[in-house]
């Protein structure tokens, strides 16, 4: 007998945890749960409760960064009905980095709290203008036009980044790292200054499931059904931005997440979103926290920036689900 949405569900948070407690224990020095327990009760009296202390953080933002951009990419590839949708193939993740650059180039923006608004600014802009042109012409917005529209403003958005860096070599030097895409920095004064940001997308998000279930029947059947499609696209989309913006703000550009992560999903559990979103959140969190452990273990005692092992893991991966898809509908 298969397993049940709530066996997957279950096996899914199991793994996050288990992510977690990685995330915590290793890195440039393995500790002990001697060491965890005093890390986590705020005592720093050795070391490695130092080191515990001090990871716990970069674990929370893993987490949530991970979760945020697992939920946006489930909800985009239903608002879009586009399976290959995503942050960054839709050009929205490159959206918020041209925000935030111009924002440090041209305004003087330094302070995270501010990177944060700049980049939510930028994400709305470029789902619009991605919207927009892939509405132009005959049929409307389908998902064929969208990703091509998706693709062209990445690849615009990519080019005005090294436009306003390539003369400001004083931008580039802390814009570099950031566009990276890591959680290294993460303290707990970044994840609060997000997680407002965070929770709000994520409810949105949630809310939506019923009425991205009938907007995968097509437009037609659910308005029939009585379903409000432009006002249920309009805030599922807002909701994935908002996700997206704020994911970005504090841990850079990260892909593969929202694009990997609700295809495994959909294998797992099926397409109905009400199950889908949520075991999209926790296998996001699951991935980039494992990633995150990954990359400290591999290079240790430097590491490598998840952002880059994210990509490492999630492009065999991603050919690996097409794959047997294909397989499966022969």
């Amino acid at each position: 007998m298969a397993p049940s949405r709530s066996a997957w569900l279950l096996g899914a948070l199991a793994v996050t945890v288990a992510a977690a407690l990685a995330s915590v224990a290793f890195g440039v020095r393995i500790v002990g749960w001697a060491d965890i327990v005093d890390g986590l009760t705020g005592s720093e009296e050795t070391v490695s409760s130092a080191a515990v202390a001090k990871r716990i953080p970069r674990t929370l933002l893993a987490l949530v960064a991970g979760a945020a951009l697992g939920l946006a990419g489930a909800v985009m590839q239903g608002v879009t009905r586009n399976p290959l949708a995503d942050p960054g193939l839709l050009g929205i993740t490159q959206g918020a980095s041209l925000a935030v650059v111009s924002g440090m180039a041209f305004f003087g923006l330094t302070a995270p709290s501010s990177y944060v608004w700049v980049a939510i600014a930028g994400s709305a802009a470029a789902a619009v203008f991605v919207w927009a042109v892939g509405s132009l012409g005959r049929g409307g917005a389908t998902p064929l036009k969208l990703a091509l529209a998706g693709a062209a403003t990445a690849a615009a958005c990519t080019s005005l980044v090294s436009a306003v860096l390539l003369p400001r070599i004083d931008v580039m030097d802390s814009f570099r790292f950031w566009q990276i895409g890591g959680v290294g920095g993460a303290s707990y004064d970044r994840i609060g200054l997000v997680v407002p940001f965070l929770v709000v997308g994520a409810l949105v998000c949630l809310a939506s499931a019923r009425g991205l279930n009938s907007l995968a029947l097509g437009d037609d059947v659910a308005a029939g059904l009585g379903q409000r499609v432009g006002t249920t696209r309009l805030l599922a989309a807002a909701g994935a931005v908002t996700l997206c913006g704020a994911a970005t703000a504090v841990a850079g550009p990260i892909g593969f997440v929202g694009l990997v992560v609700p295809h495994l999903c959909r294998l797992l559990i099926g397409v109905d979103h009400r199950w889908l979103l949520p075991a999209s959140a926790v296998t996001g969190a699951a991935l980039l926290t494992s990633a995150d452990v990954i990359g400290r273990v591999i290079a240790r005692p430097s590491e490598v920036d998840v952002g880059i092992v994210t990509a490492l893991i999630g492009a065999p991966f991603f050919i690996w689900i097409v794959r047997r898809t294909k397989v499966r509908a022969l």
